[in-house]
Protein backbone atom coordinates (compact mmCIF):
# COMPACT_ATOMS: atom_id res chain seq x y z
CA UNK A 1 0.00 0.00 0.00
CA UNK A 2 1.41 3.37 -1.01
CA UNK A 3 3.12 5.53 1.88
CA UNK A 4 0.47 8.83 2.34
CA UNK A 5 3.12 11.36 1.51
CA UNK A 6 3.28 9.67 -1.94
CA UNK A 7 -0.55 9.71 -2.74
CA UNK A 8 0.05 13.80 -1.37
CA UNK A 9 2.53 14.39 -3.40
CA UNK A 10 0.72 12.43 -6.82
CA UNK A 11 -2.34 14.73 -6.38
CA UNK A 12 -0.63 17.87 -6.10
CA UNK A 13 1.47 16.88 -8.91
CA UNK A 14 -1.62 15.97 -10.34
CA UNK A 15 -4.00 19.31 -9.58
CA UNK A 16 -0.56 21.07 -10.62
CA UNK A 17 -1.13 19.73 -13.90
CA UNK A 18 -4.98 20.24 -14.72
CA UNK A 19 -4.72 24.03 -13.37
CA UNK A 20 -1.45 24.59 -15.77
CA UNK A 21 -3.23 23.10 -18.78
CA UNK A 22 -6.66 24.76 -18.19
CA UNK A 23 -4.63 28.10 -17.69
CA UNK A 24 -2.56 28.24 -20.93
CA UNK A 25 -4.83 29.33 -23.06
CA UNK A 26 -5.82 32.31 -21.21
CA UNK A 27 -2.25 32.95 -20.60
CA UNK A 28 -1.01 32.60 -24.44
CA UNK A 29 -4.16 34.45 -25.57
CA UNK A 30 -4.33 37.67 -23.55
CA UNK A 31 -1.69 39.24 -25.66
CA UNK A 32 -3.93 38.53 -28.70
CA UNK A 33 -7.32 40.30 -27.06
CA UNK A 34 -6.77 43.74 -29.22
CA UNK A 35 -5.74 42.19 -32.21
CA UNK A 36 -7.60 43.53 -35.20
CA UNK A 37 -6.97 40.16 -36.67
CA UNK A 38 -8.75 38.31 -34.02
CA UNK A 39 -11.45 40.74 -33.70
CA UNK A 40 -12.09 40.27 -37.95
CA UNK A 41 -12.44 36.88 -37.55
CA UNK A 42 -14.12 36.61 -34.64
CA UNK A 43 -16.74 38.81 -36.89
CA UNK A 44 -16.73 36.68 -39.56
CA UNK A 45 -16.04 33.15 -39.26
CA UNK A 46 -19.45 32.18 -37.93
CA UNK A 47 -20.92 32.90 -40.59
CA UNK A 48 -18.34 31.15 -43.03
CA UNK A 49 -18.72 28.05 -40.93
CA UNK A 50 -22.17 27.58 -41.74
CA UNK A 51 -22.13 28.08 -45.05
CA UNK A 52 -19.65 25.95 -45.17
CA UNK A 53 -21.88 23.45 -43.48
CA UNK A 54 -25.31 24.38 -45.29
CA UNK A 55 -23.29 23.58 -48.40
CA UNK A 56 -21.94 20.38 -47.10
CA UNK A 57 -25.27 19.08 -46.27
CA UNK A 58 -27.04 19.99 -48.82
CA UNK A 59 -24.34 19.53 -51.99
CA UNK A 60 -25.78 15.41 -52.61
CA UNK A 61 -29.16 16.36 -52.55
CA UNK A 62 -30.98 15.07 -55.74
CA UNK A 63 -32.46 17.81 -57.73
CA UNK A 64 -34.83 15.80 -60.03
CA UNK A 65 -37.32 14.58 -57.31
CA UNK A 66 -39.13 16.47 -54.30
CA UNK A 67 -36.10 15.15 -51.59
CA UNK A 68 -34.65 18.62 -51.42
CA UNK A 69 -38.25 20.53 -50.59
CA UNK A 70 -37.76 19.70 -46.44
CA UNK A 71 -34.57 20.73 -46.34
CA UNK A 72 -34.88 23.79 -48.29
CA UNK A 73 -37.96 24.65 -46.21
CA UNK A 74 -36.42 24.19 -42.84
CA UNK A 75 -33.40 25.99 -43.92
CA UNK A 76 -35.82 28.91 -44.84
CA UNK A 77 -37.82 29.01 -41.22
CA UNK A 78 -34.16 28.63 -39.53
CA UNK A 79 -32.87 31.58 -41.53
CA UNK A 80 -36.07 34.16 -41.47
CA UNK A 81 -36.58 33.11 -37.85
CA UNK A 82 -33.23 33.87 -37.28
CA UNK A 83 -33.24 37.02 -38.71
CA UNK A 84 -37.00 38.17 -37.75
CA UNK A 85 -35.68 36.99 -34.03
CA UNK A 86 -32.28 36.52 -33.11
CA UNK A 87 -32.86 33.77 -31.05
CA UNK A 88 -30.35 30.58 -32.13
CA UNK A 89 -32.44 28.07 -30.01
CA UNK A 90 -35.91 29.49 -31.59
CA UNK A 91 -34.35 28.92 -34.76
CA UNK A 92 -32.79 26.02 -34.91
CA UNK A 93 -35.34 24.26 -32.98
CA UNK A 94 -38.09 25.19 -35.39
CA UNK A 95 -35.83 24.54 -38.31
CA UNK A 96 -35.27 21.36 -37.29
CA UNK A 97 -39.19 20.45 -36.79
CA UNK A 98 -40.09 21.50 -39.62
CA UNK A 99 -37.04 19.10 -41.22
CA UNK A 100 -38.96 16.05 -39.01
CA UNK A 101 -42.41 17.10 -39.89
CA UNK A 102 -41.98 17.33 -43.65
CA UNK A 103 -39.91 14.29 -43.72
CA UNK A 104 -42.80 12.57 -42.57
CA UNK A 105 -45.20 13.70 -44.19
Amino acid sequence: MPETPYLFAAVAVTVAVTWSLRALPFVALAPLRESRTLHYLGVRMPTGVLVVLVVYCLRGMPVADNAWLAPAAALAVTAGLHLWRRNVLLSITAGTAVHVVLLNL
